[in-house]
């Protein structure tokens, strides 16, 4: 599938794009569809151009209803024509009744101001029976206060809010819009479908996340993404069974946050998590999913103070962080020493340098020995061998962020300063290494619209690739990674991808790190990034400054009054200085504003 997916001059570009989505649901997911699938792949295919493209933009709108007044699109003509084949197919109703909350979703004030009026008069109408469930009547008072509450609504400044209120209050039931506006000539569509296109989108995306507006903005060029080859096995789900359980996932994610009662919420999402994990376990995507689903809960148990089920929740969670919450929630449950334990065999074994940072201060704690001494001392070891400088900010640069003050206090035409925090570095390696990050592999690749691999968070991300890897870091042993990082940033401009930041960087920028960051350096640092992709793209210094004429450079992480260095910073700088890198640490204060020469 081409990156522009249809000639956006073409009035029906996003029929286009989302028939052509359906053909390729249809080459590499037809054995995961069910009979409704089938058919609507089947049978859509057939109808009037207009009735296809009327469905795609009621798709592409938010609904479920809409009336047929505001359903007008040149390139389709009378809605009503184009919508009839969609009812006759069963994917819109063409008379749904409305309930007064889904009613107010699409008229506007003034028609509520206009059913308010007629309620009010109807609810004193004897003779107009067929109105006269539109109230509660057998509740007398508190029928009586709402039509004195729509009587005395100004309709010259009655506001939307005021007027929903006062209707809420006669709780009149549900009736198809005819009922509702009798002298109306408009009418009300109500889309089916939508939970058919979300199990089409959700196999063609493989989350929820992105939706059909995908192809229009790469059809306008508003995102571009690199063309990596699919083939048919280039999917995410291997069975209907998978889709289910993502589902299921969700479902279970928007249950807790939507719980009335917070624990009682967590032990019902456990539930779940542990019913749906022989179903998710099968596949690393899914199994990724519902670790983190059981970590965030996990999380949200703490917060409630539910140890019990905090613990329920990491026992059987592979995220990267459930193991070292485990030994904090055995400190909660009064179960020293298990947690003792399991925070030395975190420390003997650490899966990454976090894990070893939180395990060493967790013993420290934990021992009240010369661990806590240890520990301490390797939170402050950068902070003791790192330079440190010092800056005044004048008081009329208050209004800017302190390090972008910090930049323009700092930067000279010889040393010129940069503000690229978790830019600049990222955005090297991700030039180099583009090949390796961007390699077809399997469960990497399912779709045109991918930013990056999706298996990017995988522990075994960097070792499935580490020949390419190995390759693209190989031309730091010559002069060939300038031409490489140089050549890449003009050919891939724009391209999405997870580590280079298209909006940070100029070719001024590049150059000037190319000519004074040694190559060793580069590699150093790429080594880190592979150590741990996901945690050490965080936590680099703030600014960079360059003597061009000197070929060398200097890091800079900048903290303001009352600011302190994060656990990620300190790994960096500790790993620059450890290196011999040149990295400081920028402590600023602002100087006070004066009035009449005297300060404030």
């Amino acid at each position: 599938m081409p990156r522009v997916l249809a000639d956006s001059s073409d009035s029906f570009y996003y029929l286009a794009n989302f028939e052509r989505a359906l053909g390729w649901l249809d080459a590499r997911c037809a054995d995961l569809f069910d009979d409704g699938e089938r058919r609507f792949l089947r049978d859509f295919v057939a109808l009037p151009r207009a009735s296809r493209a009327l469905f795609v933009r009621m798709l592409m709108r938010k609904g479920p209803d809409f009336r047929a007044s505001k359903l007008y699109y040149a390139e389709i003509g009378c809605p009503r024509e184009a919508a009839a084949p969609l009812v006759a197919g069963g994917w819109l109703d063409g008379a749904p009744v409305l309930a007064f909350d889904a009613l107010a979703a699409i008229v506007t004030k003034a028609e509520l101001l206009a059913l308010a009026a007629h309620l009010a008069q109807v609810t004193h109408e004897p003779d107009l029976a067929d109105l006269a469930d539109l109230a509660d009547t057998a509740n007398a008072p508190s029928h009586a206060a709402a039509v004195q509450a729509l009587n005395a609504l100004d309709k010259r400044s009655a506001t939307r809010a005021a007027t929903l209120a006062a209707l809420d209050a006669l709780a009149p039931s549900a009736r198809e819009w005819a009922a509702w506006f009798p002298a109306s000539a408009d009418a009300v569509f109500r889309f089916n479908a939508a939970p058919l296109c979300e199990r089409l989108r959700l196999m063609f995306f493989g989350n929820l996340r992105q939706d059909w507006t995908e192809f229009v903005l790469a059809d306008l060029g508003v995102y571009r993404y690199e063309q990596v080859p699919l083939d048919a096995a280039s999917r995410v789900f291997q069975q209907r069974a998978d889709i289910d359980a993502y589902l299921a996932l969700r479902d279970c994610r928007e249950a807790l946050d939507l719980a009335d009662d917070p624990v009682a919420g967590l032990a019902c999402a456990l539930d779940t998590l542990d019913a749906l994990a022989p179903r998710t376990h099968g596949n690393a995507w899914l199994r990724a999913r519902h670790d983190r689903l059981r970590h965030a809960v996990g999380l949200a148990a703490e917060r409630a103070s539910e140890a019990d089920l905090a613990w329920r929740a990491y026992v059987d969670s592979a995220h990267p962080e459930s193991r070292y919450r485990r030994v904090r929630v055995l400190e909660q449950l009064a179960r020293r020493d298990e947690a003792v334990a399991l925070a030395q065999a975190i420390a003997a074994a650490p899966a990454n340098e976090e894990e070893a940072q939180r395990a060493a201060r967790t013993l420290g704690r934990l021992l009240r020995t010369r661990a806590k001494k240890h520990a301490s001392q390797a939170d402050d070891t950068a902070a003791s061998t790192h330079a440190t400088l010092s800056l005044t900010l004048p008081a009329a640069w208050a209004a800017l962020r302190v390090e972008e003050a910090s930049r323009r206090a700092l930067s000279t035409d010889d040393a010129p300063v940069f503000y690229v925090e978790n830019t600049l570095i990222t955005s090297l390696f991700g030039l180099l290494c583009w090949p390796a990050l961007f390699a077809p592999l399997p469960g990497a690749f399912f779709h045109p619209f991918q930013r990056g691999p999706a298996d990017l968070h995988a522990a075994d991300f960097v070792s499935r690739r580490a020949e390419r890897f190995a390759a693209c870091l190989a031309e730091l042993d010559t002069d060939a990674y300038r031409t490489t990082i140089l050549r890449r940033y003009d050919e891939k401009a724009g391209i999405q991808s997870p580590f280079v930041a298209w909006g940070a960087l100029t070719r001024e920028l590049l150059t000037l790190a190319l000519d004074c960051m040694p190559a060793a350096h580069l590699r150093l640092w790429f080594a880190r990034l592979l150590d741990d992709p996901t945690t050490n793209r965080c936590g680099l210094p703030d600014l960079v400054r360059f003597w061009p004429r000197e070929r060398r450079y200097e890091l800079i992480e900048v903290k303001g009054p009352g600011d302190r260095l994060q656990d990620n910073q300190r790994r960096w700088l500790a790993y620059c200085v450890a290196h011999r890198m040149p990295v400081s640490v920028l402590h600023v204060r602002r100087a006070e504003a004066e009035v009449d020469g005297a300060p404030r």
